[in-house]
Formats: C-alpha cells, structure tokens, sequence
C-alpha cells in the first residue's frame, strides 16, 4: 500500500475557490495540498477570464485603431495577425499560472498534479498523473473542482466547426462567420471580439434580452449597440436540426412559428455551464448533492463531516471573484478564524464594449418585490472626461429605496464600468445611502463622476443634466 503524507487540509482543484483556500490556509500556519490535473489557476485563469480578456483588449485597441482619426492621428492600411493575437491570449494565461505556482511556494502549499479522488472521509488518492497513487490524509477537504462547458446535446464538440469557449481559445485561424448559441456574458464576449476582427456574428438566445440576468433596460442597450456593431441578434429563438458539414454548420433558427436557416463556418455553444464532479468521489463517500451541485451549510460544509465545497461547484453564481470569496470563508472558517460569511451582494461584470456591470437589485427584481423605490440616472454623453475621451456611450443607473434612499441595485453600461461598480459594492456593503454618495466629492473630470450624479439624479438633484 502506497505511504501517505498527512495534511490539515486537502483541496482538490487549483482554480480561484482551490488556490485560493489553499493560500489562505498556508498564511493561517496550515499543512496543505492543492491538487489540480490540468494548470494551476483552474478554467478562469486558463481558458476563461483572462485569456478572453487578453482577446477583448486586443479587439478593443483594433476597433480605437481604426477610429484614430477623431483624436488627430492619421492612420492608414491598419491590420492584424488574427495567430498572434490568439498566442498572446495563451501566453498571458500562462505566465498567471506560473504566479499561482510561486505563491503556492510561497505559502508552503504542496502543489500536486494530478487527478483527485476522495475516496473516503479524511482521505484522497491521487488517481491520475505524475503523483498517482499517492494517498493523502486531513482532517478537512476542499472540493473546488468548478465548472465545465454545457454542450449543446447531440451535438458533437469536435474544435473545428463545434466549439465551447475552451476550443475557441485556442483556434489560430480566424473564421468568416459563427453562430453563438447563448447570450450570456460568454457569448457577448466571443461575439464582441470576433465581430471587431471582421467575423460574420450571429447570436441567438432563448430568452427574451442578451445578457439575460441583467436589468433589462441594460440588456435593450447592449442589444442596439452590438447590432449597430454589425452583429445580428435573435432573441426568443431557438436552434434545431444542426447539420454539421465538412467547411459549414448549417442550424435552423425557430421564432414562435418561424423558421430560418443560418449557416456559418462555426458553432460556438455559450450555453452555460455544468458542475465538474466526475469520479470526485468514490463511491462509499455519499456528499448530498443537488443537481449535482455539492449542498453546504453556512460553514462551507457538506453533509459529511471534515468534506467541505465552495466555488462554482456549489452553485450558482458562478463567477470567480465569488468562487475565491466562498473558499477564504470557508477557510477562515474550518480552522477558527472567525465565522464564515456567505454571499450576499456580488458585481457581475461583461467586458464586451460598452462594457457592463451590476450590483443588487434589478429593475424588474424590484417591481416584482413590489418595493417602493426610485431610479437616478446619468448619462456619460453629459460626462466631460467620456465626451474627452470619445467614450461617451452608456449611462449609469441606481434603484433605491424611495424614502430612506437605501441603495437597492446599481447598473453601469459603458467605458469602464467593470472597473466603476466597485464603488456600489462597497456602498453596499456598508449600508450607505445615496445621499452620501451624492455628498462624497469625486474628481473632476472622471468617469466615477457619474456615479455621484446617478445618486443625485435619484434625489431630484442631478447638476449635469
């Protein structure tokens, strides 16, 4: 029988939820290990979040290139490498992972790769890779295993004309055009990035908005600018029959009793996403699950003592930012630092252009709660810094309690909104009202201005529009 190493804790997966629990139990003096069978740093820092947004940067500064002449350049006969822009995007991504590996060192955390398996309470075997067979003993595991790619059903992924998000990270050859089933920030950004780069972009999405989780008012935003970007849109459509060829995929679009064939040299599947538990467990370790999502309790742990979850893998929202919060809580938790918080208010954020973003509380979210709120709102065509920097396309909106002016949702769309709605985020977190947003004095000129404008748009005291 193979010798085993004895940890405090174990955690199986190295993506956001996995490095980040094993980090935060190296820096409380813990004994760990983090096991991960592909690259540390896990699907986002590989092949999501940040290779797609090496891509999106790379299309933004195309598509200002080509605009130079209203800022007094003139610039001629601009073009691309479409191979070099896509082996920047893994190289990015891959000089991230090497970081998670030095702070793995760091940290004094075991960095295993391999395949991991609880194969009972307190014990998890290395089943694949360079450490197989090895067994490991803790008190307590950490299942961040994540995510994978929803495939559309019966239909094969074969990396040429059939893709998830995770084929189309690594193609070299631009395609002439693609269809995007799904509409979701995936899909919105893979559709924003080919379209710069000269890609015929077709979106379809079941549901009645692209960008479905957002404030509907946002979402009808978004929609106009993307198809005045050049990309066509079905929403409240459905694909069937797809006929997959040898240079095509042609795909009928189904709209209440329409019908329309679209062919296209690829298929990109946006779907979603579906929990990774394969052969995580052995079969005498019985963890609850829920559409085969882990079930915890406010302490991250699961129906088995010592076994605990966090990231994607436990559900929805399934977004890094909160897969690395769950995991320091549930840390900070299992070895006493303080009791574990679960998720409350979160940003969720698109990088396509204009960019989008949203904290709390939709629109329709508070019509439907029946709240009694007022909405501010402020345009960045009124902005002096977004006019200066030919950005002034969006606007700022926050819904609020009508009385006492608690800050129920906020909602940006526009130049750099992913990096403005943290101010939201925090005015939430600490129960702050928008009077004292309002009363906060922000620089002049900047784009956050607009945020203290919304606020006082809400108040009846907007000074700039």
């Amino acid at each position: 029988m193979a010798e085993s190493k004895d940890y405090d804790l174990i955690v199986i997966g190295g993506g956001p939820a996995g490095y980040a629990g094993a980090i935060r139990a190296g820096q409380l003096g813990k004994k760990v290990a983090c096991i991960e069978r592909e690259s540390a740093g896990g699907t986002c820092l590989n092949w999501g979040c940040i290779p797609t947004k090496a891509l999106l940067k790379s299309a933004e500064l195309y598509l200002k290139m080509q605009k130079a002449e209203q800022f007094g350049f003139n610039v001629e006969n601009i073009t691309f490498d479409f191979a070099k822009v896509m082996k920047r995007s893994r190289r990015v991504a891959g000089q991230m992972a090497k970081g998670i590996e030095f702070l793995f060192k760091k940290n004094k955390v075991d960095y295993i790769h391999g395949k991991a398996q609880i194969s009972a309470p307190g014990m998890v075997s290395v089943v694949e890779g360079d450490a197989k067979g090895q067994i490991l003993k803790a008190k307590a595991i950490l299942i961040a295993t994540g995510c994978k790619m929803r495939r559309i059903p019966g239909l094969e992924v074969d990396g040429e004309r059939v893709m998830t998000s995770r084929e189309a990270l690594a193609i070299e050859k631009q395609p002439k055009s693609i269809v995007i089933v799904g509409a979701g920030a995936i899909g919105v950004e893979f559709a924003y990035f080919f379209n710069s780069f000269g890609t015929k972009v077709t979106v379809v999405e079941m549901l009645p908005n692209v960008l479905p989780v957002e404030d509907h008012e946002i979402s009808k935003t978004l929609a106009r600018s993307l198809q005045k970007q050049g990309i066509t849109i079905h929403t409240d459509t459905k694909c069937e029959n797809f006929r997959v060829g040898s240079d095509s995929v042609k795909v009928d679009l189904v709209k209440s009793d329409k019908t329309e064939e679209v062919e296209a040299e690829v298929v990109l599947s946006a779907i979603g996403v579906v929990a990774n538990m394969e052969e995580v467990l052995a079969a005498n370790v019985k963890v609850s699950l829920d559409r085969n999502y882990v079930k915890v309790d406010d302490n991250y742990e699961t129906n088995v003592k010592g076994i605990y979850a966090a990231g994607d893998i436990i559900g929805p929202p399934w977004l890094a930012h909160i897969a690395t919060y769950e995991a320091v809580n549930a840390v900070n938790g299992m070895f006493g630092h303080g009791k574990p918080n679960r998720v409350k208010n979160f940003p969720g954020c698109t990088y396509c252009q204009p960019q989008i973003s949203s904290t709390g509380l939709t629109e329709q979210a508070a019509k439907e709660k029946k709240l009694d709120y007022k909405v501010g709102k402020f345009p960045f065509t009124a902005s002096g810094k977004a006019v200066a920097g030919a950005s002034s396309e969006g606007f700022v909106k926050v819904i609020t309690e009508a009385k006492t002016g608690e800050i129920y949702g906020a909602h940006i769309i526009g130049e750099e909104a992913t990096e403005l709605i943290a101010e939201y985020g925090l005015a939430m977190e600490l129960e702050a009202t928008v009077e004292e947003i309002h009363q906060t004095i922000h620089a002049h000129p900047t784009l956050s201005e607009a945020l203290m404008e919304a606020a006082a748009a809400s108040m009846g005291e907007a000074i700039h529009i």
